[in-house]
């Protein structure tokens, strides 16, 4: 069994899954909906405000949900690994032939996949309330593989946490721990300009903020090329390095059984 098809037998488990439980489901396709909502009307008198440039805070919000909810839908990716090892289940799979890179690609695409699927009802409900996306359907793509590379490295993450850690609580104590301080510091409710100095220097190292910056310059304007290019490189680059993490994470569980 070759190693692409190993990654797609383990995405498939993952849809399976997914598939067998419709309240997941229907809060998955809700959950999009309530934040653009709700942070859309809570924060909308920004725009009011010395220093806010642009008239619709539905355009800069947009953007930033997709963000948000990559990083918080990814990050419990690894749940579903403590729970086969604590039925025993990866103990039998680590005991096949397969590669150990193709669990976390497939959970990893998985992950991605549900982001896609929330990243698209953003963008119609944004666009029902308003959200001029100046970048077209090349920006909004673009827009999308940002989310997915976010959302890739989350899932990452999540999946080796959870793999070395293998309690649930650790894991949702690592995750609180990093989603809203991450989300807060970057320019995914916001506008750099609006917020301590401090912040804006943290952002700069911030994946969540790289995405911000990425998914607004393409979908809410003109395309940046620069701006965007830069970005999706610093994402893919650190999608791939949390990948290796998680790898080495299933091989280092292996040599403890």
């Amino acid at each position: 069994m070759t190693a692409l098809r190993q990654t797609w037998q383990t995405y498939l488990r993952g849809i399976r899954v997914y598939m067998r439980e419709p309240a997941y489901l229907g809060m998955t396709l809700t959950q999009p909906i309530i934040w653009l909502l709700l942070f859309g009307a809570l924060f909308k008198s920004v725009t009011h405000i010395p220093g806010f440039h642009g008239a619709s805070y539905i355009d800069f919000l947009t953007p930033g949900v997709v963000v948000m909810l990559a990083v918080f839908s990814a990050g419990w990716t690894g749940m579903g690994f403590i729970e086969d090892i604590n039925g025993g289940v990866m103990d039998r799979m680590l005991t096949s032939p397969v590669w150990r890179g193709a669990l976390n690609a497939g959970s990893v695409i998985y992950a991605a996949a549900t982001v896609v699927v929330q990243t698209l009802v953003i963008v119609f409900l944004g666009l029902a309330l308003g959200a001029d996306y100046k970048g077209g359907i090349g920006g909004v793509l673009l827009m999308i593989l940002v989310a997915a590379l976010l959302a890739a490295s989350f899932a990452s993450l999540s999946n080796g946490v959870g793999v070395l850690a293998r309690q649930r609580e650790t894991l949702i104590g690592a995750v609180t721990f990093v989603q809203l301080p991450l989300a807060f510091l970057s320019a995914a409710l916001m506008q750099p300009s609006l917020v301590p100095g401090w912040i804006r220097n943290v952002a700069r190292f911030n994946p969540v903020n790289w995405a911000a910056e990425a998914a607004r310059g393409a979908a809410m304007q003109k395309i940046d090329w620069g701006l965007v290019g830069s970005r999706i490189a610093l994402l893919a680059a650190l999608a791939v390095l949390c990948g290796m993490f998680a790898t080495r994470a299933f091989a280092k569980y292996q040599r403890s059984l």
